[in-house]
């Protein structure tokens, strides 16, 4: 019996196309979202023009559409907005590529209408943009779009990239653009550059803002937005023809001595086989007052390597290292020593670890490098250290510790229980009272505690010292 009421197609293909559309019609009362699935779906069996017609119409409606959209209605929002995207790519570009091509050129242009009214911060919307960019790229090159007029959608969508919809759009068309596209685009965006800026009369400039006690203009905002946009795009463009030399002409000459800006340099002059150039750009880098980040520091090592300079890449990871703790350092190091070598160097790394002075950073390390026994007993020996406030670490780690070292993810969960009573961080109430409960699982599998409290002495002394923190107590059970 239980078999044949099994939710699933073959089941369901008993009752009867005639029930089975009864109960569609059943179901889809009521949700819009299913409504316009059917239309979609009985548009199909009309052929790929029909199917077309819908979702012109349907993103149309968005596109008028002026309520605002909070939190509740963005995964209705993202389904809606991935259904038009799969049928534009799926269904009406196998029948009529030039038609997909102008549906997912309207349905990228929805992006800005969409997130003016809408607070979403998750990220989730604007990925299906971003994935509308791939999809333009494919479908132009199916379309085998005009390289010149799919230069000037380009560079029109660019000019007005405001909420970032578009930011991988120039990466996505190069193939489908070609040299003679891509060429197209740079000479739009010169000659754009190069366009007189217009600057009202004093008395008429907008001020929206003031910055370190004088207004910013509206005109000043906009002109350094279009210098930075024609920027990135020409940075974009250089990279997409192979040319390290015109990326590195879009660096003011200032910004070529940032660590970050350097790394970027470099990496693409290595791959362009002029990694003698590229020591020099990092050489040149003005470090003064802060710690190199981790990209400079492998741009540096991949150029010593290029440079044929093992040994002093080798030398430079070690170092970086015992620097920073960063576990692909070590990694990268470990990989080129001998066999049996590389667990003697991983010996010297863990107690370099251990004796780090940021207890903090050494655990993250051990837990990257998936080694718990090592977390667990700089756990045991640093425990008076350990911050029970950095709440991006220490549930991850007493998590990972739990199973195979509970004494040691108990005292990682009592920091944290500490802290919020001490401090006495009312949000953080019910989350101690979890781990509290935590606690309580764990300790029938701690044989022995040593010098740390048992359970029920450490809950004793929480009840003696913070025992009028009745919002925690009453959300212990």
């Amino acid at each position: 019996m239980a078999a044949k009421t099994t939710l699933n197609a073959k089941n369901l293909e008993s009752l009867g196309a005639q029930r089975l559309a009864e109960l569609l019609v059943e179901i889809s009362m009521g949700s819009a979202a299913h409504k316009r699935r059917l239309r979609m779906e009985l548009a199909g069996n009309h052929g790929g023009a029909e199917v077309a017609r819908e979702v012109r119409k349907r993103l149309a409606s968005i596109a008028r559409a002026r309520t605002l959209i909070n939190w509740r209605k963005v995964k209705a929002l993202k389904s809606d907005l991935e259904t038009q995207r799969k049928t534009i790519t799926e269904t009406v570009a196998a029948d009529d590529p030039q038609e997909a091509f102008e549906l997912i050129w309207q349905f990228l242009a929805l992006a800005n209408s969409i997130f003016e009214r809408s607070n979403e911060s998750s990220g989730s919307v604007i990925q299906s943009f971003h994935q509308a960019c791939e999809d333009a790229a494919a479908i132009a090159a199916s379309a085998k779009i005009d390289s010149n007029v799919l230069a000037e959608k380009v560079f029109k969508a660019v000019q007005d990239d405001g909420y970032g919809q578009y930011d991988n759009l120039i990466a996505a068309m190069a193939p489908a653009l070609g040299k003679d596209g891509l060429d197209c685009l740079k000479t739009l965006f010169i000659e754009w550059s190069k366009e007189p800026k217009d600057k009202p009369a004093n008395d008429k400039r907008e001020i929206i803002g003031w910055g370190r006690g004088s207004p910013l203009y509206e005109d000043e905002i906009d002109s350094t937005q279009r210098d930075l946009t024609v920027r990135i795009a020409l940075q974009e463009i250089a990279d997409a023809q192979g040319d390290v030399d015109d990326y590195i002409a879009q660096q003011p000459e200032k910004t070529r001595k940032m660590p970050m800006i350097a790394a970027d340099i470099a990496t693409r002059l290595v791959s362009a086989g002029r990694a003698k150039e590229a020591i020099e750009v990092l050489n040149e880098v003005d470090a003064t007052g802060q710690a190199t980040p981790f990209e400079w520091q492998l741009a540096r090592v991949e150029t010593l390597e290029a440079l044929g300079r093992r040994e002093e890449a080798q030398t430079y990871r070690w170092t970086c290292f015992e620097q920073s703790l960063h576990d692909q350092h070590l990694r990268a190091f470990l990989k080129r020593l001998p066999d049996f070598d590389d667990l003697e160097a991983e010996e010297k790394a863990f107690a370099y670890a251990q004796a780090f002075p940021e207890v903090h950073q050494a655990l993250t390390f051990f837990l990257n490098w998936q080694a718990p026994a090592e977390a667990a007993k700089l756990v045991m020996r640093r425990k008076a250290e350990l911050d029970g406030n950095l709440y991006e670490l220490m549930p991850p780690a007493a998590e990972a510790l739990a199973e195979k070292h509970p004494l040691a993810a108990t005292i990682l969960l009592r920091s944290m229980i500490d802290f919020a009573l001490d401090s006495g961080r009312s949000s953080r109430y019910k989350h101690a009272a979890r781990h509290l409960a935590d606690c309580a699982s764990l300790a029938p599998h701690i044989n022995d505690f040593g010098d740390t409290r048992p359970h029920d002495i450490y809950v004793a002394e929480l009840k003696r010292r913070y025992g009028k923190r009745h919002g925690f107590w009453s959300l212990v059970t």
